[in-house]
């Protein structure tokens, strides 16, 4: 096993260099053996998918392998197409291998005159994506690119769990067939099953984390915060708004496979929270770069989310004082004050006509903050109470045109 996981660590390097200029060195020869090796790890992932704990040994030594952990266990399935797409779009590879490799793909080692070379049309598909969404926009609307990168942030958040799922579910018969055999010793069994179960989740998520994190690193900040709201904002426009191009999601098309769907993407959405919250100053720059109706939207149906985005416009809101010769709210202190009394406003606006329970649990806890002031009604005494005052006067003004 040991020499399995020496020889899976050698992927990163296989990847990078078929990126490189040292691919214009290769013969047919040389292409030969790189892509008998992107097979044989096609077939490693075939082999271990079902078994969790050669699955994780993988998974580690692949992230021990490349300073970004981007490259995870389901890469290994796929092995063969990432070879493939990064060799054709290296100009750096000789002609006669470049022909090679077109044969190769056109007519896969074993496959047959009439079959579906299913490894092109993928590659075709990419690229031909890559191009269309490069083209630049003339249209207004969201960017064309930024919801085709969430689509797919989302159908590989879904690949991985799907493989842990299969994974603990041998994992699951397994145990049963043993807790079979050990009739007599069903109490113990029985704990130690949910223990193996709970760590196994555990590292499950921890390893989905390690990969969202790393992915989500290679892009620019705000391009990554653009991604990630986007893939929130399309786990709750249904099934058909994120379905579009991604024929690939099975089980949607029965009562039970829309549960089944929602249920996957309610991990897929807890699972970017994480992401999201589990770090203040990478939340607080995600709301600062995001207008206030698509973070009032994304409040409105994820209550997580919704509690932390109140927590840090009060921390916001508290560095703000009132200068009576200018008759306004301005930042007390310019380095610590995120938004301007207009911008503040203009939020908590937002979010109280975003939805009725939205806007309940927003003035509940502006009144909250103006009682601990002092519960003054007069502007210039409180910024929660003069707060509440635009909040009111807006809605009501909303609702009056």
């Amino acid at each position: 096993m040991e020499a399995v996981l020496g020889q899976v660590e050698q992927l990163p390097a296989l990847l990078a260099v078929s990126r490189s200029a040292l691919v214009r060195d290769w013969d047919s020869l040389t292409l030969d053996r790189a892509l008998e090796w992107a097979r044989y790890f096609q077939h490693l992932h075939e082999r271990f998918r079902a078994r969790p704990q050669l699955r994780e040994a993988l998974s580690r030594r692949l992230r021990r392998s490349q300073p970004c952990p981007l490259l995870g266990f389901p890469a290994l399935g796929r092995c063969p197409q990432l070879l493939g797409l990064a060799l054709l779009e290296n100009r750096a590879l000789p002609p006669a291998a470049c022909r090679r490799l077109l044969r190769s793909l056109l007519q896969p080692p074993g496959a047959g005159p009439g079959s579906d070379p299913r490894g092109l049309p993928l590659l075709a598909r990419r690229k031909a994506a890559a191009r269309l969404l490069a083209v630049p926009r003339r249209v207004p609307g969201p960017e064309p690119q930024l919801q085709a990168e969430a689509r797919l942030l989302l159908s590989r958040l879904r690949q991985e769990e799907q493989q842990d799922g299969e994974a603990a579910g041998q994992l699951r018969w397994r145990s049963g067939v043993q807790e079979e055999q050990r009739a007599g010793e069903a109490a113990g069994q029985q704990r130690r099953l949910s223990g193996v179960q709970e760590e196994q989740r555990a590292g499950e998520a921890a390893g989905q984390l390690r990969w969202l994190s790393g992915a989500l690193e290679l892009l620019p900040q705000p391009r990554a915060f653009g991604v990630v709201a986007a893939a929130l904002a399309l786990l709750k426009q249904g099934p058909g708004a994120e379905q579009v191009g991604d024929g690939d999601r099975d089980g949607s098309s029965s009562p039970e496979g829309y549960q089944e769907s929602a249920a996957g993407d309610g991990c897929t959405a807890g699972l970017l929270l994480s992401w999201l919250l589990g770090n203040q100053e990478r939340f607080s720059a995600f709301c600062l770069g995001l207008p206030g109706s698509h973070l009032a939207f994304l409040a409105g149906h994820y209550p997580q989310l919704s509690r932390s985005y109140l927590d840090l416009l009060t921390g916001w809101g508290r560095h703000l004082h009132y200068d009576p010769l200018q008759g306004r709210w301005v930042k007390s202190c310019l380095d610590k004050a995120e938004l301007s009394w207009e911008e503040l406003r203009e939020r908590f606006i937002c979010l109280c006509q975003r939805s009725r329970l939205l806007k309940e649990q927003t003035q509940a806890a502006l009144e909250l903050l103006r009682t601990q002031d002092g519960d003054f009604k007069v502007r210039g005494l409180s910024v929660w109470g003069d707060l509440l005052m635009e909040v009111g006067y807006k809605c009501v003004n909303t609702k009056a045109t």
